[in-house]
Formats: C-alpha cells, structure tokens, sequence
C-alpha cells in the first residue's frame, strides 16, 4: 500500500504594496512648485491647452490640479481669464517672517506630543548636516531649510507642512538667510539652537519645545526692506 503524498502549498511572499502616483499629484506637484519659485508668475493666465501640452497630459487630470491649488490660494479661476496664478506676493518676507513666528512654534508643540522616532532623526541629520556645511552658504541655507520643514512636518499635520513648504521656498527663504547668516560662528549657534529644540521634541516637552522654537525664530526677523 502506497502512502499518499500531499503537496504543500507554498506560503505566498509577501507583498509590498506600491506607492503609485497619480497623474494628477504629478501634474499638481510640478505646477505647484513652478508658482511658488516664481517661475508662473503673480496673475499669469494658465493656458490649459498650451500646459497639458507641455506636461504630456491632457486636459482632465490638468484641470483636476488645478482646481486642487485653488484650495490652497495658489490659483484663481474667473469666468473671463479661466485660470490664473493668484496674485499674493509670495515674495514679503517681513509677511513670510511673520507667519513663520505663528506657524512653527505650534508644529514644535504638535511633534513634541507626537514625538515620533522617525520624524526625530529627519531633524539630527539636518542639524549634523547644518554644522557640517562650515562655509557653504547654499549647503547652509539647504540645512537650515530641511530643519524647519523637518519641523514642520513632525507635527504629523499635513496642511502645517504644506504651509511651511509656502513659507520655505528659495526666493523667500535665501534672502532671510543671507541677511541673518553673517559668520560661519552664527550658524552654529543656529544648529546649537535646533538641537535644544530637537531635544525638548524627542523628550516630549511640548511647552519648551513651542518656547524655544519661538524665541528661535522671532529672535532673527529679516532685516532690510520688504521684498
């Protein structure tokens, strides 16, 4: 009598589920970014044709982008020119300045309640990266930048983030950075600073942690005329 074998089934692997893109969050990210440089400028009339041809999309996914920068103050529509880039100045510092000073102290108090272990280290590689850019003003400005964006989003609130990016881009943040910058000393003192920010974060203060991040960046307003 032969004994009867049965086939195992072999175990399924496991399967790692992919982060796949829409046209639409392409679409919206590479217009997004182009309005916040500077390169669309304030009130510049947004051609669908012409852009869905430039981007290699067409019109559906375009309009859908569009409509979603709309929500957030970035494009207008109305019934005579169709779309258009907003005209608020993206380029008042002093104003970009000010909602800084509003803005990350309550992300600094959010992550500290969070104190998610990931978002932790995103700001200690930005500061090693900060201490390490000695007198590489763009490699400066770059760390500084992650560090408060960083910052930002450890809050784990994604409209704070979104903010902050607004605040953050280069034609806003290179000025206040070049007229606070001065020596290499005072952007050591920074990285000083964003440590002991990091350290009331990752030690759950939320207090100290919206405390310092405040006094860290009230205490350095841009100088010079508004942009």
């Amino acid at each position: 009598m032969y004994a009867k074998t049965m086939a195992v089934p072999e175990s399924p692997a496991t399967v790692v589920p992919l982060r796949i893109e829409s046209v639409v969050d392409h679409v919206y990210a590479a217009l997004r970014e182009r309005i916040l440089a500077g390169d669309l400028a304030r009130g510049t009339r947004l051609r669908q044709a012409s852009l869905a041809e430039e981007l290699g999309v067409s019109r559906t996914p375009l309009r859908e982008a569009l409509r979603r920068l709309s929500t957030e103050g970035l494009v207008e529509f109305s019934p005579n020119r169709g779309a258009t880039v907003s005209e608020l100045d993206f380029g008042d510092i002093r104003h970009a300045w000010a909602a800084r000073v509003a803005l990350e102290p309550g992300a600094a108090r959010l992550a500290a309640e969070r104190r998610d272990a990931e978002a932790i280290a995103r700001l200690r590689r930005a500061i090693a990266a900060q201490r390490a850019s000695q007198h590489d003003r763009e490699a400066g400005y770059a760390a500084n930048r992650e560090f408060h964006l960083a910052l930002a989003a450890a809050s784990g609130n994604p409209h704070l983030t979104r903010f902050a990016e607004m605040l953050w881009v280069p034609r806003i943040g290179v000025p206040i950075y070049e007229a606070q910058a001065g020596e290499r000393a005072g952007t050591l003192a920074w990285a000083e600073e964003h440590e002991c920010i990091t350290d009331a974060v990752a030690a759950g203060d939320a207090g100290l942690a919206e405390h310092l991040t405040r006094t860290h960046v009230a205490a350095h307003p841009p100088v010079g005329p508004a942009a």
